[in-house]
């Protein structure tokens, strides 16, 4: 039985992760952590304020806040516990700042930007597809209240297809009578950001060449398409070779 603590408890996906976790006959949901949630009752645990809270878990989900999720992962590594990463806004730059402060020695940490089996598939696709064409960009569209923008998913999706060989052979001509109107660029490629009600997680990576494009697109409608993978990655961070990894794909192999 693996003891496991939600760290954002009282948010919309920490509260469907604890509940996840309740359900699961070997995980045991023993604590959930929330200072903006403290009191409320989630799936059967009362969230508390105090982050001392989770020393009693194996493992740690952090679902939080891209402003707080590096002081909240110090104080995980303080405590010695494993810890699983769903907060976004993990670009190369905080990569490498997580790395040097979590060390070199267990406890591992896991950082997913995407928990979706589809969208970990889209952006192997779009890695294979990328050294085959002259050049690609990334449209990701979500929700109004998401915290950063673009997507972590977004800018691992161009760092995979910067990896994998992509390349930007063209000539854009276009000149920016709005500031910002080409999206920004991450690895190499141009990445837009649409935000409105009603939309949930989505993203389509488009690449071109003379005479052709290939559109990959994966859409989330729901955020239990979320659940699985958070558990799998549950079930299997004790067990990585290396204390920080990036990517579902390292407990889908």
């Amino acid at each position: 039985m693996i003891r496991v603590g939600v760290s954002g408890a009282a948010g919309h996906m920490g509260a469907l992760v604890a509940a996840a976790v309740a359900a699961a006959p070997d995980l045991d949901l023993v604590a959930g952590y929330d200072p903006n949630g403290a009191g409320q009752t989630v799936a059967g645990v009362t969230v508390g304020g105090d982050p001392d809270l989770l020393a009693s878990a194996d493992v740690v989900v952090e679902f939080t806040h891209p402003g707080v999720v590096m002081e909240n992962l110090a104080h995980w590594r303080r405590l010695g516990r494993h810890s699983v990463v769903g907060t976004s806004g993990f670009d190369a730059a905080r990569l490498a700042a997580l790395r040097e402060a979590w060390g070199a020695a267990p406890p591992n940490c896991l950082v997913v930007p995407n928990f979706s089996i589809g969208a970990v598939l889209m952006m192997r696709f779009a890695a294979a597809a990328a050294p085959h064409f002259a050049a690609a960009e990334i449209v990701e569209l979500h929700h109004d209240r998401k915290a950063d923008a673009p997507s972590g998913t977004a800018l691992a999706t161009a760092a995979g297809m910067a990896a994998g060989g992509g390349r930007a052979e063209r000539e854009v001509e276009s000149v920016e009578a709005l500031p910002g109107s080409r999206g920004g660029a991450a690895s190499g490629v141009q990445i837009h950001s649409v935000r409105l009600p009603g939309l949930l997680a989505h993203q389509e990576v488009i690449l071109g060449s003379a005479g052709e494009t290939l559109t990959i697109r994966h859409d989330t409608t729901d955020r239990a398409a979320f659940l699985p993978g958070v558990l799998l990655a549950i079930r299997r961070v004790r067990a990585l070779p290396d204390p920080v990894t990036v990517g579902l794909e390292a407990v889908l192999d």
